[in-house]
């Protein structure tokens, strides 16, 4: 797993409709420090394996649905530091496996196929007993990787970035990682979520929560609701065709999940004239393309 983000590449994106808007846009490639975790969930994940070591952990538990990015960081990242892995899956067993759920088979993680009902129960925190009987001493990571660690590492984004920016965007699921970004700015700077699922109100509950447990009372981050075409994983044509678009331009890989409705939520904006002339733009690259190769 990797440890260090010194090799952190920063992309200015140059074309017309950036300059007549009197905007600058440059992406943040976490997607290239690693071909499978690539992306902030080896940021999520690297306080917590560190947790898991320190406090004698053999292996870990986790939950997420058949496209996890999250399964698979904590396969590979748990494989490559000496863990063994255990994935709660949401949904039936289905094969052949999609990409993701074979990228974490392949690494060794133990799937388990459980009902919507159940895994909603699994993942409260009052049933990890019945976890660990029924799997054995276990690290149990929440889904997505989301807690106060999970927070810790992705505050180093900030810290890792050498550029000066005045509203930086990141695609927003569990919410962690715009809230560890969030605890990191400086005054002078803002965040911006775009919320990739329907529930925005819940997201913002729990950054909020997060944000009261470590007493930070920053104020400059805001969530867009309006960009999630119909909920996680939700795509459709013009979405789609974005994606296509953005890629063959600037090439850089972008996914329907997270980063298409990022970027498509960053140029809508900007196209609307939400950002003021000459702000700088930077916007984080999560990653979640494994998937798709």
């Amino acid at each position: 797993m990797k440890e260090t983000a010194s090799e952190i590449k920063i992309q200015e994106l140059n074309e017309p409709f950036l300059k007549a808007h009197d905007v600058t846009l440059s992406v943040l490639r976490e997607d290239l420090f690693h071909p499978l975790t690539g992306g902030n969930k080896w940021r999520k994940l690297k306080f917590n394996l560190q947790e898991a070591k320190d406090q004698g952990y053999g292996q870990l538990l986790t939950f997420g649905g058949a496209y996890s990015n999250h399964l698979v960081a904590t396969a590979v990242s748990g494989k490559e530091s000496g863990f063994k892995t255990i994935g709660i899956v949401r949904g039936e067993e289905t094969f052949p496996l999609n990409r993701s759920l074979q990228i974490a088979a392949d690494h060794d993680m133990q799937l388990h196929y459980v009902s919507r009902e159940l895994y909603r129960n699994y993942r409260d925190i009052s049933t990890h007993h019945q976890l660990q009987q029924q799997f054995g001493d276990c690290y149990i990571l929440p889904e997505g990787g989301s807690n106060l660690l999970a927070l810790k590492g992705c505050a180093e984004i900030i810290k890792d970035i050498n550029l000066d920016f005045d509203v930086i965007c990141v695609a927003v699921g569990t919410g962690a990682t715009l809230a560890g970004i969030i605890s990191a700015l400086d005054d002078n700077q803002r965040a911006l979520g775009i919320c990739v699922l329907k529930n925005g109100a819940q997201v913002k509950t729990d950054i909020n929560n997060w944000h009261a447990d470590l007493k930070i009372t920053n104020l400059n981050w805001e969530l867009i609701e309006d960009y999630h075409f119909g909920g996680y994983a939700k795509s459709n044509a013009e979405l789609k065709k974005f994606i296509e678009d953005f890629g063959t331009v600037h090439k850089i890989q972008i996914e329907p999940v997270y980063t298409g409705k990022l970027f498509f939520g960053i140029y809508d904006l900007i196209k609307h004239n939400f950002f003021s002339g000459g702000t700088r733009i930077l916007a984080v690259h999560t990653g979640g393309l494994q998937y798709m190769q």
